[in-house]
């Protein structure tokens, strides 16, 4: 296990060598921070090369990269070109809020993905079954700012018109001091999370649980006598839980990465947000050190799937 997991972290710093070098080529040529100077008035072009040898654009693109990458290495993102501000600090500050959201919605998430997939398998082409297939369908289907819009406009809009208590559509919450005020404001951002990624989670184990129901071990176990229910959650669902693992696994980094639409329809200031806003300036410290976390997020949690492989389903070995 020792051997396999040492193996798979230096695989890691070598796929993370090349998605760093892929997004900083791309981020540099997306857009162009000095875009903003062009046209400036009163801004000569000794002024505007000043700008350049300050941010370090003067510089070839590998020597850009190399010096960032170092850097990186020494837990310094450089600093924003914008706000002047460590680009760990602005993460830093982002980052709880992206996570409070976000492990509250995939919680959820699971949780009702699990309700909602053992009862669709196990009543299959039922009205239940029918019913469920359809919401998923529905819910699978539509756009998450569509979902966002609407929630928006009925709980919000219609209910303060009717006179009904309303739910808020948005504001920077910052204080986790009040985790009433936090609560109330995450409703309507985890509900549209929930809606979106429910559909796909609870169909996926739908077919897993219906597959494993199918073969041999399922059947030598009901002949034994055993009850439906221990059939069903001691045999079926352990093995029909390892595509889903999967799956979680590599959402779970993304949760770092936060919920562009959703964090900016409803003003969460979250790393979504981060990203975007910096993005369309082209500060590409902070573009960089957002991708550079989700990237390696999203490596390292493979690995950490891998090994959980071996817990849930003992057949499974890593060599």
């Amino acid at each position: 296990m020792s051997a396999y997991i040492l193996r798979r972290l230096v695989q890691a710093l070598v796929v993370l060598f090349f998605i760093t070098a892929v997004c900083f080529l791309l981020t540099h040529y997306s857009s162009d921070p000095m875009a903003q100077y062009a046209n400036k008035q009163g801004m000569t072009e000794a002024d505007r090369q000043a700008i350049r040898l300050r941010l370090g654009l003067d510089q070839p693109l590998p020597v850009q990269y190399v010096s960032w990458l170092t850097l990186a290495f020494q837990g310094n993102l450089g600093n924003s070109f914008f706000s002047h501000q460590p680009v760990l600090l602005l993460i830093s500050q982002r980052l709880p809020m992206t996570l409070v959201l976000m492990i509250t919605s995939e919680i959820l998430i699971i949780a009702v993905s699990l309700v909602l997939g053992i009862i669709s398998a196990v009543k299959q082409y039922s009205l239940t079954d029918n019913i469920i297939t359809s919401f998923s369908f529905i819910g699978f289907s539509m756009p998450i700012f569509f979902i966002a819009l609407g929630l928006m406009q009925v709980l919000a809009v219609q209910f303060k018109e009717w006179g009904w208590p309303y739910l808020p559509t948005g504001g920077d919450v910052w204080d986790f001091g009040d985790p009433l005020a936090l609560a109330w404001h995450m409703v309507l951002p985890v509900t549209c999370l929930i809606i979106i990624t429910v559909a796909g989670y609870s169909r996926f184990l739908r077919s897993s649980i219906l597959e494993v129901l199918g073969l041999d071990y399922i059947r030598t176990a009901r002949a034994k006598g055993l009850e439906e229910r221990a059939v069903l959650f001691k045999h079926a669902l352990r093995n029909a839980a390892l595509p889903l693992i999967t799956i979680i696994g590599l959402d779970i980094p993304a949760l770092l990465g936060g919920a562009l639409v959703t964090e900016s329809i409803f003003a969460w200031p979250g790393m979504g947000r981060l990203f975007w806003e910096y993005a369309q300036k082209g500060d590409f410290p902070v573009v960089n050190g957002t991708l550079l976390l989700t990237s390696s997020a999203v490596v390292f949690f493979t690995i950490i799937v891998d090994v959980a492989y071996t817990l849930i389903d003992p057949r499974i070995r890593l060599n």
